[in-house]
């Protein structure tokens, strides 16, 4: 993306660290890079530091001061190792001279997010408040997923791109294997499950890229992932026999900022109490699918087309229909013409004490909205239209029974169903649905 922009901008440098690599090795890397921006590729003598390489550099950029030069650090954290000098020459530079040519742009990228917070965005050291913009890449939503697929000649409809996107998410790595012409099925069986697909075996060396504890991140993630509703804290502590403090904190920021994990506190409860749930796609997908069949060494043949006729496929499949949904909220607000009305938003549960009688609930999303009004959403994934039946339609009152009574509200409730592919009419959804969300309004743009 940003070669892209910048390259015929100017004067175009760009640099990528290359993780377990000697500084030697880094040094060299940049020379080559150096010499074929500014030299046509001529071998240049060996440099000893990065103070000396980024000396070099700065000269080359003032000999040309009305141009401009875009100098692009990508993977910063496996330049600036420990010991190697680069943060410290990097902060002499900018410090002493880059800050000061307006003709300079400085942009440093790096996919282990939790180290770019902790060694530049909040830095206390010389680079300290000398950022002009931060920009923290998100993935593609549904929208951006289909015009990305579009662009390479890929149509699939709106149900195949969901089934998709439970399975790989909107990183468009790993977008660019969907092949035109496949379905979303024979794209997820190639892609997830052949041997030589590149997410069969991504998911642990993307842990080990990211993070220095990538065994400890791995276990965090695989105990929340065992919890689809969602883990407490404290819960989580006692699974992994680990003690409350600074450490596990660093860690358990490190899964969020790199959007691994989500954490959060229910409505109406306290801030102690907050849980949390992995709401990376790809991730929960290959733990509940892919995980089982890489242990043995070897994949299945049509293996996805057999999962997807199990009814353990339709219960994950609700599970992540559901996160999919609270990352889509905006499109959901505008669906339930909320977007004009300030909303607290959250989900709620109700677990009674043991051995009490009492009813449990949980709400998946709701809006306390300002206008005096709760709207409470139930999230449902089916292949066809979901239909209340009298079973679910008892379900559905007890909840609106226990959420007026715990949280003792005064005010309205409304219930809406988000689907699929819309609520089939009965006398059950007459009676109890208020408003509808289907899976095409979740394909709006922002």
């Amino acid at each position: 993306m940003v070669r892209e922009f910048f390259e015929s901008q100017g004067n175009y440098f760009e640099l990528t660290g290359k993780k377990n690599s000697s500084p030697t090795e880094q040094l060299k890397n940049f020379a080559e890079s150096f010499s074929r921006t500014f030299y046509s590729g001529v071998e240049l003598l060996p440099l000893k530091s990065w103070r000396d390489a980024l000396t070099l550099l700065t000269r080359e950029i003032e000999k040309s001061p009305t141009k401009k030069h875009l100098l692009f650090f990508d993977e910063l954290p496996w330049l600036a190792t420990h010991k190697s000098g680069f943060i410290q020459a990097l902060d002499y530079f900018w410090n002493s001279y880059w800050s000061r040519m307006p003709n300079i742009k400085v942009i440093l990228c790096g996919s282990a997010a939790s180290w770019m917070l902790e060694h530049l965005i909040n830095a206390r050291g010389g680079l300290h408040n000398r950022l002009t913009r931060t920009i923290q890449l998100m993935p593609l939503n549904l929208y951006e997923t289909q015009e990305y697929l579009l662009s390479r000649k890929v149509r699939l409809s709106e149900k195949q791109l969901l089934d998709l996107y439970m399975s790989i998410g909107g990183i468009p790595y790993y977008l660019n294997y969907v092949e035109a012409g496949k379905s979303a099925e024979q794209n997820i069986q190639e892609i997830c499950f052949d041997m030589n697909g590149v997410l069969f075996t991504e998911f642990k060396r993307l842990f080990e890229s990211l993070f220095q504890n990538a065994e400890l991140n791995l276990r965090i993630v695989r105990e929340i992932a065992s919890k689809r509703e969602g883990i407490s804290r404290e819960e989580l502590l006692r699974k992994l026999n680990a003690s409350s403090g600074g450490t596990f904190n660093k860690r358990l920021n490190e899964l969020q900022t790199a959007g691994f994990i989500q954490g959060f506190i229910p409505y109406r409860h306290k801030k102690k109490e907050q849980y949390f749930r992995v709401i990376d796609e790809y991730s929960s997908y290959y733990l509940t699918w892919i995980d089982p069949v890489a242990e043995k060494g070897f994949p299945q043949t049509n293996y996805w087309k057999l999962c997807t006729r199990n009814p353990r496929w339709l219960a994950w499949s609700g599970y992540a229909f559901e996160s999919i949904c609270l990352k889509h909220l905006p499109q959901i607000l505008r669906a339930l013409r909320l977007e004009s009305i300030a909303c607290e938003i959250g989900n709620w549960r109700y677990i009674p004490s043991k051995g009490s009688k009492e009813s449990r609930a949980q709400i998946d999303l709701l809006f306390d909205r300002q206008d005096d009004a709760v709207t409470l959403c139930e999230i449902k994934y089916s292949t066809n239209k979901y239909e209340i039946d009298k079973s679910y339609a008892k379900d559905l009152k007890s909840k609106l029974d226990v959420f007026q009574s715990k949280t003792i509200t005064s005010k309205q409730l409304s219930l809406a169903l988000i689907t699929v592919n819309g609520v089939k009419k009965n006398l059950w959804s007459e009676e109890l649905v208020s408003n509808q969300v289907e899976l095409k309004d979740l394909f709006k743009q922002r």
